[in-house]
């Protein structure tokens, strides 16, 4: 799909403010309420905008202690990778995690209640034998950044 100056600049803007009304859009890439309402369903049909929703602040909510771990796993094969995905995919604290390369298999953000609870999660996943060789943790003291990046279209 070919996207022009509006296409992108639509997109830019609901990235930022997904709940923006019909009209302020229309007003924001010069295009008068229809044109532009149906560039934005064309571009929900086309997959490119996937939903709408909202960032909820869980610390205000609950308690939680974030926590970044390193993990090494024991052996490299298909088979492993799948078990411990799986695993991470089925554990409701994982929040975040990444495959990496350069010596470390994985990069985990657990959140759990308190330090006692995170330690109890890796006692299961060690106890559950998912092929971990090693793991570090990192105990986060201060959040610096927590945004999710602005969509940059510049490029296309």
């Amino acid at each position: 799909m070919k996207l022009d100056r509006y296409d992108i600049k639509i997109l830019e803007i609901l990235a930022k403010d997904g709940r923006i009304t019909k009209s302020r859009l229309a007003e924001a890439i010069n295009l008068s309420v229809s044109p532009c309402w149906e560039r934005v369903k064309r571009l929900e049909k086309a997959g490119i905008i996937e939903g709408y929703s909202a960032r909820i602040n869980a610390r205000v909510l609950l308690k939680r202690t974030p926590v970044w771990m390193q993990i090494e796993l024991k052996q490299h094969s298909a088979e492993s990778f799948m078990r411990f995905e799986s695993a991470v995919l089925d554990t409701p604290e994982v929040t975040e995690c990444v495959a990496v390369g350069g010596g470390v298999d994985y990069l985990v953000k657990v959140e759990t209640e308190s330090i006692d609870a995170y330690q109890r999660l890796i006692d299961d996943w060690l106890m559950s034998d998912l092929g971990i060789e090693r793991y570090f943790t990192y105990i986060v003291t201060k959040t610096v950044k927590d945004r999710v990046p602005p969509i940059r279209l510049d490029g296309y």
